[in-house]
């Protein structure tokens, strides 16, 4: 006699016997492994808000010292690199500010893009180690081009720091 995979029960049905388990048992199963799923889900998308809160409040300064917090403790040099590709357009339209004169908006979206994505990255790396904080950032600019193709390139770096509580 074959007996149901889920619930112990004997099967009776042709069905069933092929299935290994009663069409309830089956539906009863599938149910409460969408209902894990969507915990598990639900879980991790707060768990991933909380690090992402975390990682946004990440102090940073330019400056070797917070007016609002003392330091404990300097954890280690960190760094961020990000390049950025200037798109044929962009370039191409640069090239006619730089000959008419004017701003480049497109060039300052991607300086800014940029820039917020590396100190971004910068704070994540400081995240990762435990630090409370990041002292003396410098951002680097450099713009690499050759063969019709620009690209920036940013490296931010700095000193992630602990503060006394």
């Amino acid at each position: 006699m074959a007996i149901c995979a889920l619930c112990n029960e004997p099967l009776s049905g042709v069905n069933e016997i092929m299935n290994g388990a009663h069409k309830k048992c089956m539906i009863k199963n599938q149910n409460q492994r969408s209902a894990d799923e969507t915990e598990i889900n639900s879980a991790r998308q707060a768990a991933r808000l909380e690090r992402e809160t975390n990682i946004e409040n990440i102090k940073t300064t330019t400056a070797f010292s917070f007016a609002e917090k003392e330091i404990l403790t300097e954890l280690k040099v960190i760094t961020a690199e990000c390049v950025f590709g200037m798109n044929i357009f962009r370039d191409i339209f640069a090239d006619f500010r730089d000959f008419f004169g004017g701003r480049s908006e497109a060039s300052q979206k991607i300086l800014r893009d940029a820039r917020e994505t590396c100190l971004y990255e910068l704070k994540r790396e400081a995240y990762e180690i435990g630090a409370d904080g990041i002292i003396g950032i410098d951002l680097d600019y450099q713009e690499i081009s050759g063969k019709g193709k620009g690209m920036l390139f940013l490296v931010a770096s700095g000193t992630a720091v602990k503060f006394k509580e």
